[in-house]
Formats: C-alpha cells, sequence, structure tokens
C-alpha cells in the first residue's frame, strides 16, 4: 500500500471574491474558522466544514457561493460566518486522479471519517455521514495534514 501525505494548499477569506476563481474545478474543499478552536472529544480543530463537488456544473466555485450567500441551507455555516471570518481552502480532485482511482464521493467519505477517527466526531457543520470507504481494500493511505487547521491566525 502507498502511502501518501496531503498537504492543503494557503487558505483565503472566505469571500465572493476568492470563490468565483473555482468556477469548474471539482474536488473537495474546507471552511474553517481561524480564530476559534472547537473542543471534538479527542482534540481541538478550527475546520467546520469539509465539502465535495463532484461536477463542474456544481463546482466547488458554486458549492462555496451557495455556502456564502446561504442558499446551501446549512445553517451552521451561515451562522459562523454572521459572527467571525472564514477562510476556506480546497483540492482539486484532478491532482490526485493518478492516485485515487475511486469516485470524488468515496475520496469525500476517506477525509470525513478520517477526521473522526482523528477527532471523535464529524465536522461541527456537516451534517452527513460518510459511506465506509475505508472497508474496502484500499490502494493507498492518505495522510492527511489536519495539523493545517491549527495554526493561528497572524
Amino acid at each position: 500500500m502507498k502511502n501518501i501525505k496531503i498537504f492543503f494548499d494557503e487558505a483565503k477569506t472566505f469571500s465572493l471574491q476568492n470563490v468565483k476563481p473555482l468556477n469548474n474545478v471539482i474536488g473537495l474543499y474546507f471552511i474553517f474558522i481561524p480564530s476559534i478552536e472547537i473542543q471534538y472529544p479527542f482534540k481541538k480543530s478550527r475546520l467546520l466544514y469539509i465539502g465535495m463537488s463532484e461536477k463542474k456544473t456544481c463546482s466547488i466555485g458554486k458549492r462555496l457561493t451557495d455556502h456564502f450567500t446561504g442558499q446551501s441551507g446549512n445553517i451552521g455555516i451561515a451562522n459562523y460566518k454572521k459572527v467571525e471570518k472564514l477562510k476556506f481552502t480546497y483540492i482539486n480532485f484532478e491532482m490526485l486522479k493518478k492516485i485515487w482511482s475511486y469516485k470524488i464521493e468515496d475520496l469525500e467519505s476517506y477525509f470525513i471519517l478520517n477526521f473522526v477517527d482523528t477527532f471523535g466526531v464529524y465536522p461541527i457543520c456537516n451534517n452527513k455521514t460518510g459511506f465506509d470507504i475505508l472497508k474496502n481494500d484500499l490502494e493507498v493511505s492518505l495522510k492527511i495534514d489536519w495539523d493545517y487547521f491549527n495554526k493561528k491566525e497572524t
């Protein structure tokens, strides 16, 4: 089994201006709150939400725009956005296709379930559970840099 480390790109302020360039990009996105550590059962994290875009017509840009405007219906993200400045980062699925032979939905599940293993519960604003991709015989093991979300904002 291959072990691959996953690092996150530079975070951007959660704003429509920063989201627009991600129209037509497929992948995973991560919304977090730089100013507050959330106490999860096993340890703290600033991560609020793990999301996915599975096709260009419902791109990362579109999904983040829906979260920003409240059209996604995720009341947690909408309310955190009202009281604190949020940030986001993302992973372009095209960049992982050579090492990940499953669907994007399975990759999202992997990340969510790995978060559960690390922190003890789903991210606070995720309303759904991941499919149990971890029960499959995977060809790759992803080492996710969850510490990325614990960096204090400077």
